[in-house]
């Protein structure tokens, strides 16, 4: 028998379902009673996009290396990290396919990223990326381009050379006991059960942080493409942790059990659903009834968001508005719960 393991971090990386990753996160540390290693002071994320350290963490003087979970936005760096997780501690992190990425990032970010916003669509910008990336506007432009590199602590604007990747794929490989992939989401969530010897209901879902279908912009093929060569490093990244994900399933799981397993989720899925949520799905913001469970709405996306029934009883009130609780009012409940004498976060 294998006992739950409850010294986790998870790498949150940008665009990649990651919010959905820290609910599940955030539920299993409120349900074991587990201290979360939050962001100082009135910050939202560990001190992004600077590189990561230990004094970003609230009270990290006092507890020390006494911290069960972390999950929040940081860029990667293991020593600080170190520092503050226990020595057992399980690591992991999430990828996507960078085609789906950046076009996620492109509208998710077009006020706010300058190559972004001074190209009239994510094609347009993809036709001449050196035209709205400018060298001046490094800081800002992370996003725009090999944004999972730079999430795992690295330089989106290296080359890549062979030698250079392979050594980088090699770190991330010793640093990482797991890298989940987006594109199979639910055969994530089942490996990570697996892994961490979780129960079904510790990685059950609502999609979290996911915007409406008409701000989703349509690639060109030649866009796709583009992506492959303006991306490389992210490009070898997933496909390299793609191949390694695929193998592990097979080792640990079997596809045969994995396909029954995925399908429990999802009935298990449906029957929150239809206990929790009046309309069944997500829906967009102007439809929120209870505008404390609006998400952050960001750039030309619109994030879509919950409504929970009428007339549920305590206990599954409680449940159920976990569940689709939004990462900055979920981490500002935590954060008063765990810090009750500091400032509450300004939401």
């Amino acid at each position: 028998p294998c006992h739950p393991k409850s010294n986790v971090m998870f790498l949150k990386t940008h665009k990649t379902a990651s919010s959905t990753i820290l609910n599940i996160m955030f539920r299993f540390a409120e349900r074991h009673n587990l201290t979360v290693a939050l962001p100082a002071n009135e910050l939202f994320h560990l001190g992004y996009p600077e590189t990561f350290k230990a004094s970003f963490v609230e009270e990290f003087q006092s507890i020390g290396q006494n911290y069960n979970i972390m999950c929040n936005h940081l860029r990667f760096n293991p020593s600080e990290v170190r520092k503050v997780m226990a020595a057992n501690t399980f690591y992991f992190s999430i990828v996507r396919n960078p085609i789906h990425l950046l076009e996620s990032s492109y509208v998710y970010y077009k006020d706010y990223v300058p190559a972004f916003r001074i190209s009239k669509d994510v094609n347009e910008y993809l036709a001449s990326p050196m035209k709205y990336y400018l060298p001046v506007d490094h800081e800002q432009n992370i996003y725009a381009r090999n944004i999972m590199w730079f999430d795992f602590g690295y330089n989106n604007n290296a080359e890549d050379k062979e030698k250079y990747i392979q050594r980088v794929l090699r770190e991330i490989e010793q640093n990482f006991h797991l890298i989940l992939i987006t594109d199979y989401f639910d055969e994530s969530m089942i490996l990570l059960k697996h892994t961490l010897c979780w129960d079904l209901d510790d990685v059950v879902y609502f999609k979290l942080n996911s915007r409406s279908q008409d701000t989703v912009q349509t690639l060109t093929p030649e866009s796709k493409e583009r992506i492959k060569t303006w991306c490389s490093l992210d490009w070898e990244l997933y496909l390299h942790f793609n191949q390694s994900f695929w193998r592990r399933l097979e080792e640990t799981i079997g596809l045969e059990e994995l396909e029954k397993e995925v399908n429990q989720l999802r009935v298990r899925q449906k029957e929150l659903m239809e206990t929790c949520l009046s309309d069944q799905e997500a829906v967009g913001k102007d439809h929120i009834n209870n505008k404390a469970l609006l998400p952050f709405q960001a750039g030309a996306a619109n994030i879509l968001g919950y409504n929970l029934k009428e007339g549920l009883d305590n206990r599954t009130l409680r449940t159920c508005q976990k569940m689709v609780m939004p990462e900055l009012q979920y981490m500002s409940y935590l954060y008063a719960v765990q810090h009750p004498h500091k400032k509450r976060k300004p939401l």
